[in-house]
């Protein structure tokens, strides 16, 4: 599986005690999909069902959880 989540840049975030949850430990979104960046939102929930030779598309504004399957994914200085 590959994935591809588009971001707008926003510098380095700093997470202090406001950021932890009910359990006192802050989640940190490994997935790209979280709308709460840098925080898990749970969003990763949509990633379950992921083909393991497939590439997908999520947009950064698809909150619904839809995303596309993609030929490959091509970087800018490739």
């Amino acid at each position: 599986m590959t994935r591809e989540v588009t971001h707008e840049e926003r510098g380095p975030a700093v997470l202090d005690d406001d950021d932890k949850g009910d359990d006192g430990l802050i989640y940190v979104c490994q997935c790209g999909l979280s709308d709460s960046q840098p925080l898990c939102d749970g969003s990763h929930n949509a990633t379950t069902d992921e083909g393991d030779e497939v590439v997908y598309k999520y947009a950064n504004d698809d909150a619904d959880g839809e995303r596309r399957e993609v030929d490959e994914v091509v970087y800018a200085d490739e």
